[in-house]
């Protein structure tokens, strides 16, 4: 016999497809704004048009090194012989962490000086020291853009200087900075540190501060990367954590780095106020129980193996149901892990999303004294 059961979650729903709006303008020419819970693109401009990435693109230079320490290839305190071309780039002018020549510097200080003050010196030389050459750690950046789904994404060098051949757009960087956030924790809060100080050999300390306007603005900011390139102007990937939300923007095309600030916050304050993402079930978290028959309990507790969230505008209510439908009383045996019924979620009578429910615990069949008790019971009460 087929049995559902209904939950209302939340009354507020208006769907949108993602695209400008009417009650926000934003100056910049490219820009994406995504919930991270939910996944859902809040906003969206030009998003998939070629872009020069300039600095963001040492997001992906962490990420290899990142990897790298995962597995042991190398460690925070390896240390890395300054060669002179990177050494070179500290002297031409780009953005730099100031190493010196012949120098020896730990990895995690040049995952400082690449994070925080955006060192292209820093690049060369982490990239130099991890895989012999900046050609081949770039390599290594090509691979990995491609396992994460950067489908519009060439690297060809590790800083994000200016170069043809090194290309992006924001979509692409909003998948790589979502990315980092969720698979890299231990190592994300580099990118909320507001400055580096190097203790140079040869010279005075010198300390820098985190190019990341929106760290200083008090709206929980916690990181991740600015750009600058002159055919580009400036860029900004940043992502904004609040109670239980977070939300990410990349935006570039930015006429100054004031506008940059300014039209940033404008896009996540506007993203945090219209609107709410609520959790319609989460991985591993018993849902609800379901009735069995002739088991040795009398229900089985349930769960997901998937987290599922809407992001939805606060104003605009009406109704999300989420239907649970299956074949009940469930049948012992029944093994944990066992699809046992499905979760269909509705908006507006539209269904969205249906996700499979598993029971979360064995259930053995009851003993035969048991069972006849229990079908007699059935035959002359109709109870299970």
């Amino acid at each position: 016999m087929k049995f559902t059961k209904i939950f209302t979650l939340i009354s507020f729903l208006l769907f949108f497809s993602g695209k400008t709006y009417s009650d926000i303008e934003i100056d910049t020419d490219h820009l994406i704004l995504q919930d991270h819970h939910s996944g859902q693109i809040l906003f969206e401009m030009n998003a998939d048009d070629k872009i020069y990435p300039a600095s963001m693109t040492k997001i992906m230079t962490a990420i290899v090194t990142f990897d790298l320490l995962k597995k042991g290839e190398t460690s925070l305190d390896e240390m890395i012989t300054i060669s002179e071309k990177a050494w070179r780039m500290s002297q031409s002018g780009y953005s730099s962490m100031f190493i010196m020549l012949n120098d020896q510097v730990s990895v995690e200080d040049l995952l400082k000086g690449i994070i925080i003050v955006s060192g292209n010196d820093s690049c060369v030389a982490l990239a130099e020291g991890l895989s012999g050459t900046e050609k081949d750690f770039v390599a290594l950046m090509n691979e990995k853009a491609e396992e994460i789904g950067l489908e519009n994404t060439n690297f060809n060098n590790s800083s994000g200087i200016n170069d043809p051949e090194n290309y992006s757009t924001v979509r692409d960087i909003l998948i790589m900075s979502r990315y980092m956030i969720d698979n890299y924790p231990e190592f994300y809060t580099y990118f909320k540190e507001t400055e580096f100080t190097w203790d140079r050999t040869g010279g005075e300390p010198i300390t820098q501060g985190n190019r990341n306007p929106l760290l200083y603005k008090n709206i929980g900011a916690d990181g991740i990367k600015t750009g600058f390139l002159s055919v580009e102007k400036y860029s900004l990937a940043a992502s904004v954590k609040t109670n239980e939300r977070r939300v990410t923007v990349v935006g570039s095309g930015f006429k100054t780095k004031n506008s940059r600030s300014r039209e940033s916050m404008k896009i996540l304050n506007w993203g945090l106020k219209k609107f709410d993402t609520v959790k319609i079930i989460k991985k591993d978290e018993i849902f609800t129980d379901l009735d069995v028959w002739l088991g040795n309990k009398k229900k089985v507790q349930v769960v997901s193996k998937e987290n599922y969230f809407l992001t939805i505008p606060k104003r605009k209510k009406k109704t999300i149901k989420a239907i649970l439908e299956y074949n009940g009383p469930l049948e012992a045996p029944i093994q944990k892990g066992e699809k046992v019924a499905t979760l269909s979620v509705y908006v507006s009578d539209i269904l969205k999303k249906e996700i499979d429910i598993l029971a979360a615990e064995n259930v053995e069949k009851s003993n035969i004294f048991s069972r006849v008790f229990t079908s007699l019971n059935y035959l002359v009460w109709g109870d299970v």
